[in-house]
């Protein structure tokens, strides 16, 4: 008799009390967060506009506001995640968020210029406590041998609402779709459904009920990334991540001027490239459970880093050279716009879509499993308060991308230039962590011989 399947299986988990309402719970979060954001742009980009905001701006403006309370607030989100019930922490934020969104409905119909802001700087304080509660909440009801699998749905859930909020965002918007009523009704229906499923998320007790807030952003940032920075694996992992949203942001910081520069393209292909990347992380983390063959009892490990991070290398380094034999081709320069069909017509223009949904597939080999470590080696007390301080890192890191893409930009660099100096960064950036934590080329050893050796299934 053939030994039992112990290895556990993700798409259980969805049909089960412990993680399908909270999973639900977040991913309406985000689809909700990226619809009203995304709509707002477009609003106040083709509709409605102010002296003291111009259309170009509107992009830069709305995405400083988003992220900011990552920065500011997500020191004390930690601290309040680990003093208090997870669940009914939940609660009170998806009643905050039906509240939230009745303002930005309100904001919509007035077409208020102040209050939208307000509503999606909103918006950026409810991602800002759900990015901290998640990774929080997942290793409290996970075993380790389940935490590839859950964390892979739970990204999986995340780059889908991204692109679905973003997606839909752009429809409602438009008047033949219905326009601001649809809007309103979308963000409010949404905001509702996500507060009826929270009532499922099981009790996660406080694990430092004692804990006395500190209201310093930095100084609290400060003393989490000193007490993580002696357990270097750990520190490892939260650098790791934070170099995924930065290498991430090369790319989709310019996309737009990709599509329309470069590509003498429409919006209609930079939605197209936003759509692979989705669909690409989202599968990416999906196989990462199935790639480590992980079974009951088994440590989560990091043998799936390095393969992902050489995935992202190859496939953006491709990119760039396609970028760049698409930007010196002489028939490139009569071409005065693409349509979807004639761009899909060209096969180097296959041959880079490809290039960036294997990319994106990349990136989610190499982000689960650091988060999955993360979760794993963080300590229970404080393990809210070390995913707040990677939520800053991350916030951080994205700056940093922007800051080295404009200063790439001053010296001259086209878009193909400068995805391949983040490419090389990222090899640069791989090389020196390697050195530094060997344990994770062992590790990715390690999983190559077992994959090799496995039985069939």
């Amino acid at each position: 008799m053939s030994e039992p399947d112990r290895r556990p299986h993700q798409i259980r988990l969805l049909g089960q009390r412990r993680f399908a309402p909270f999973f639900w719970t977040v991913f309406l979060g985000a689809v909700n967060d990226n619809l009203l954001k995304f709509a707002v742009v477009l609003i106040l980009t083709y509709q409605v506009n102010v002296p003291w905001l111009q259309p170009e701006e509107v992009g830069p403006v709305l995405g400083a506001l988003f992220i900011l309370p990552s920065v500011l607030l997500s020191a004390t989100a930690g601290q309040w995640a680990d003093r208090s019930d997870l669940a009914a922490l939940m609660r009170l934020a998806k009643v905050a968020e039906v509240f939230m969104m009745l303002l930005a409905a309100w904001a919509l119909s007035t077409k208020h210029v102040p209050l939208l802001l307000l509503s999606v700087l909103l918006s950026g304080v409810h991602v800002t406590l759900f990015s901290t509660v998640k990774y929080a909440y997942v290793p409290r009801h996970l075993a380790a041998s389940e935490l590839t699998g859950g964390n892979g749905l739970l990204e999986m859930g995340t780059f889908t609402a991204i692109l679905l909020g973003t997606v839909c965002g752009g429809v409602l918007v438009a008047p033949q779709w219905g326009g601001t009523v649809a809007l309103m009704a979308a963000i409010v229906l949404l905001a509702v459904v996500g507060l009826v499923a929270v009532q499922g998320v099981p009790a996660t007790p406080a694990v430092s009920p004692g804990l006395r807030i500190n209201w310093n952003p930095i100084a609290e940032t400060w003393r989490n990334l000193d007490r993580i920075h002696h357990d270097r694996v750990l520190f490892m992992c939260l650098l790791g991540i934070s170099w995924m949203w930065c290498f991430g942001a090369f790319f989709l910081g310019l996309f737009p001027v990709l599509s329309k520069t470069v590509l003498h393209a429409g919006e209609d292909i930079a939605s197209l490239l936003l759509v692979l990347t989705s669909l690409g992380v989202a599968a990416g983390a999906l196989l990462c459970e199935w790639l480590t063959h992980a079974r009951d009892g088994d440590e989560p490990e990091l043998g799936l880093v390095l393969v992902g991070a050489l995935g992202m290398g190859v496939f953006g380094l491709d990119i760039a050279w396609v970028v760049h034999g698409i930007s010196i081709d002489p028939g490139m320069a009569s071409v005065q716009a693409y349509s979807v069909q004639d761009f899909m017509a060209r096969p180097l223009h296959w041959r880079g879509l490809a290039d960036q949904m294997l990319m994106s597939v990349s990136i989610g080999l190499f982000s689960v499993p650091l988060y999955v470590q993360m979760q794993y080696r963080a300590e229970p007390a404080r393990r809210a308060r070390i995913v707040a301080a990677n939520n800053i890192l991350n916030a951080v890191f994205i700056l940093l991308s922007a800051l080295l893409t404009w200063l790439l930009s001053a010296l001259g660099l086209g878009v193909g230039g400068i995805f391949a100096a983040a490419v090389l960064l990222h090899g640069f950036v791989m090389l020196m962590t390697v050195w530094w934590q060997p344990l994770l080329w062992v590790q990715t050893v390690a999983w190559l011989r077992r994959w090799r050796v496995r039985s069939p299934e």
